[in-house]
């Protein structure tokens, strides 16, 4: 994968490398194709399309690539996570049939404790706050009053 990438990467230089020695050859084809200003500024935009093109190609193929060797069997699944300040957290993880306890900071993540029981997270609904809650009842749109 990475000889292909280098491979694409390159390719552009090449021909950036070949063109002065093709311009010199034929003086008068180029400057007839080129049209002065606006041919350069038609150039320039169907090159920027062809990168940006080949960005969105290259950015789907590795999604391909990295979504059918991942599958979607997870192993590891977050139970709970809370913020103990800007940059430390708890993390509660299950693997298999163990729950892990996690401290995580910026420059480690340390294993605290294994929990004997396993955690049961409620499922909760997600609230609406009560400014949503309002605007919905004065635009006639609540769930209430259907």
């Amino acid at each position: 994968m990475n000889r292909w990438l280098m491979l694409l990467l390159a390719a552009p230089l090449a021909v950036l490398a070949a063109e002065p020695t093709a311009q010199a050859a034929a003086p008068q084809v180029g400057s007839a194709l080129s049209g002065g200003w606006g041919g350069q500024l038609l150039q320039l935009l169907l090159g920027l399309l062809l990168v940006i093109g080949l960005i969105f190609v290259l950015a789907w193929v590795m999604r391909r690539i990295q979504g059918a060797s991942i599958g979607n069997q997870q192993v590891i699944e977050l139970v709970g996570s809370r913020a103990l300040g800007p940059r430390d957290r708890l993390v509660l993880v299950q693997v298999g049939k163990e729950q892990i306890l996690l401290g995580i900071t910026p420059g480690r993540i340390t294993p605290l404790h294994v929990l004997n029981e396993n955690v049961q997270v409620p499922v909760r609904e997600p609230a609406t706050p009560e400014f949503a809650q309002r605007l919905l009842e004065l635009m006639g749109k609540d769930k209430d009053n259907k």
